[in-house]
């Protein structure tokens, strides 16, 4: 360390301590007697040392632990501004002194409790830097201790210097063992040529893959289940067994492995569970069909950890009794813990929603709230039965039925669109016919110009009656275009708001109330503000909002999301406000 800087010797080129001394004395800062003596006895070309410590001292003075430290004119010491305490070393070691870590210095005994932890943090995360510091370097293969020395023999060869260690100092450093990091178990710095031996291990590895691929194709599995999680551990860990690892037998899947699996899935559980104390939780119902016709119920369980999935019921003999349904409704909510549950939600049909009013009548510190995503689903169902939307729809439809309904017509339709679609598939059906009127309108061109082409009318269908009717209403029907522009305009803006509560991103329950205001707003913006478009579409949106999704829940949501709270355009309405109380009362 003491040493002066090799790079000095390198004539106009200046050491980076020669630069710091120049700043010094530029600036004009006041450097103390016991700095000025670490400097050789000249008092110029400072070394290493004096670059070090005069940066620390009297360059920076960012540490937050200064303001607890006092400088004493005349004294080279730092003192502790609560005991009064001297302390020999810099800055690092009043920290351990205030943050009382019997490190290198006696503890403070006079230090208030936030200095305390303060001080202590600071010590925490510099260990935790150096730490991580250290291991990068061993990664790399330039440990601790390696790094100086590099370094300098660099500097060496950037200037031209000879070496200058003697003979001695290197066959020590040489005999010193070097830091292994993990890199080291797959590289060598030994020079090796391409053997025979790595040239079969290629072969071996592709008959392997091979092999595994005759696997997946034999049992028609997915290609995408190599991106599980579990794939590259299980490959691994056959890798690592090595020659003659028996695999497990199906009587081994079925039995002892499986209950294995369930003892750390029920952990996992555990957990959640303690997520649910400390946040709360939803309670989510999920009705569906199975390929038997039976109405199977899934009841899940969100919070902050995730959703976690509680059990499944077969309801097929009452899914159309309220009574029942509540009797499985409060028999999760006893299983979960009244205390922590929030909400229920289930969807909207007569018999669950009884049932949810019997469970707030039962249960008085929760709430049922009806599914968002069924709710908006509902209104674009009553808007599509307007009469418009209805026969829009239904000329869509015959026009999409006949295209998809015969290859040689699909063929060509995808020849003019360039093998784009002009179906959407969606979260719900009458998402479904909406987001198609949008392909159907983006391929206008196509279309008109696939039906007005030589190949339409040379074909086999030119002459056939559904491909006349679809014929006619691209090319001739005057009004189909218009009509299909305006149900895109009065209906995507619902169709963003139900993508966005079904989706996972984000929660929605701060969001629905701004966002269907929002939706409502660009539904008259897209209808030209002429209230006799928009106003029918509002009116249906407001019959299904009114009486099902405009819940106090969603209120207080909108109240206190900070996103939406500081904004011009809150609104602090009459609803919100008793929406909000209804919550903190309840």
């Amino acid at each position: 360390v003491r040493r002066r800087c090799k790079a000095w010797l390198g004539g106009a080129k200046r050491c980076k301590a020669y630069q710091i001394w120049n700043l010094l004395k530029r600036k004009k800062l006041k450097v103390c007697k016991f700095c000025l003596r670490k400097m050789n006895s000249r008092g110029r070309r400072p070394n290493f040392f004096f670059f070090r410590f005069v940066t620390k001292r009297h360059m920076n003075r960012k540490d937050p632990a200064w303001k607890y430290a006092k400088e004493i004119e005349g004294e080279k010491y730092l003192r502790c501004a609560f005991c009064d305490q001297r302390c020999s070393g810099g800055i690092s070691r009043l920290k351990h002194h205030l943050g009382q870590t019997h490190h290198g210095m006696q503890p403070c005994k006079k230090v208030p409790e936030h200095v305390k932890k303060e001080c202590a943090a600071t010590l925490k995360n510099l260990q935790l830097e150096k730490r991580k510091k250290n291991e990068m370097l061993r990664e790399i293969g330039d440990g601790p201790g390696e790094g100086a020395l590099s370094m300098e023999t660099s500097l060496d060869e950037e200037y031209g210097i000879p070496g200058t260690r003697s003979a001695a100092v290197d066959e020590t450093l040489r005999a010193q063992p070097k830091s292994k990091g993990p890199m080291d178990r797959f590289v060598t710095l030994e020079a090796r040529q391409s053997t025979l031996n790595s040239a079969y291990k290629q072969e071996e590895r592709k008959e392997v893959c091979r092999k595994i691929g005759r696997f997946f194709f034999s049992r028609a599995l997915p290609f995408n289940i190599v991106n599980d999680p579990f794939w590259l551990p299980m490959v691994e860990g056959i890798a690592a067994y090595g020659v003659g690892f028996k695999p497990p037998s199906m009587h081994e899947l079925r039995t002892w492995i499986l209950k294995e699996e369930v003892g750390d899935i029920n952990t996992m559980m555990e957990e959640h569970k303690k997520a649910w104390a400390e946040y709360g939780c939803t309670i989510m119902s999920d009705g569906w069909t199975d390929g038997k016709n039976r109405v199977l119920i899934n009841f899940l369980v969100n919070s902050p950890a995730g959703t976690w999935f509680l059990k499944s019921i077969d309801a097929s003999d009452s899914i159309k009794n309220g009574t029942l349904l509540f009797k499985y409704l409060d028999d999760v909510v006893k299983e979960v813990g009244e205390e922590h549950v929030i909400q229920v939600i289930t969807d909207n049909a007569s018999n669950y929603k009884n049932a949810g009013v019997k469970l707030m009548e039962k249960r008085k510190k929760l709430w049922w709230t009806p599914c968002a995503a069924h709710c908006i689903d509902l209104m674009l169902e009553d808007i599509s039965k307007m009469k418009v939307f209805e026969d829009t729809i239904r000329l869509a439809k015959q026009v999409v039925k006949f295209i998809y309904g015969h290859t040689w017509v699909l063929a060509l339709m995808r020849s003019f669109t360039k093998n784009k679609e002009i179906i959407r598939p969606a979260i719900t059906r009458f998402a479904t016919s909406y987001l198609t009127l949008q392909s159907i309108y983006k391929q206008k061109q196509p279309l008109q110009a696939m039906f007005s082409s030589r190949e339409w009318h040379n074909g086999p269908f030119g002459q056939h009656n559904e491909g006349i009717r679809a014929h006619s209403t691209i090319l001739y029907d005057v009004n189909f275009w218009s009509r299909v522009a305006f149900c895109i305009k009065s209906v995507i803006p619902l169709v963003s708001v139900l993508r966005e509560v079904d989706s996972e991103e984000r929660p929605a329950m701060g969001f629905i109330y701004e966002l269907m205001d929002v939706a409502k707003e660009k539904i008259a913006f897209n209808c030209g503000k002429v209230e006799r478009k928009y106003k029918p579409i509002w009116r249906k949106i407001d019959e299904r909002w009114g009486t099902q999704l405009h819940q106090p829940l969603h209120a207080a949501g909108y109240y206190l999301n900070p996103q939406l709270h500081y904004e011009e355009t809150f609104s602090n309405a009459d609803e919100v406000r008793k929406g909000l109380e209804d919550c903190m009362t309840r």
